[in-house]
């Protein structure tokens, strides 16, 4: 089960942007979706392609996803191997959510934009969910 849901975790939008406009871009852990007009960029070709002049809070992108590669990896482990460190996979899960919260913040100081940091919230519940649960498992 915490396998599922930390593999849930990288499907929904990290972050839902809405602009003045009335479009809307979706950035997932592995890219950009854009859906009027339907266009998607990954997160390899927005970095390899697009890297002219990123702003900073932009750049934290990579380091959540490389933070939910370890909580993937952990929660992995433990469904291979029956050895995962539950505070490596809340801790990487919680600190992905923590570079969500820069990169909303980010995009949502652009006039005419405002950012969602709805993987913050998935992120974090699904942090919190693995820690506590193991812990309630141990305790028993």
């Amino acid at each position: 089960m915490r396998l599922l849901l930390v593999l849930v975790a990288g499907v929904v939008p990290w972050s839902v942007q809405t602009f003045a406009t009335g479009s809307t871009t979706f950035l997932f852990s592995w890219g950009l979706l854009s859906p009027s007009p339907l266009s998607v960029t990954t997160i390899t070709d927005f970095f390899f392609r697009f890297t002219a002049g990123l702003p900073d809070y932009i750049l934290v992108w990579p380091v959540g996803v490389a933070c939910y590669v370890v909580a993937v990896a952990s929660a992995f482990s433990g469904r291979l191997f029956d050895r995962e460190d539950v505070r490596v996979t809340a801790a990487g899960l919680v600190l992905a959510g923590v570079t969500q919260l820069e990169v909303a913040r980010g995009f949502s100081v652009q006039p005419g934009r405002t950012a969602w940091p709805l993987g913050t919230v998935v992120l974090w519940a699904v942090a919190g969910y693995v820690y506590w649960s193991h812990r309630e498992a141990t305790s028993r």
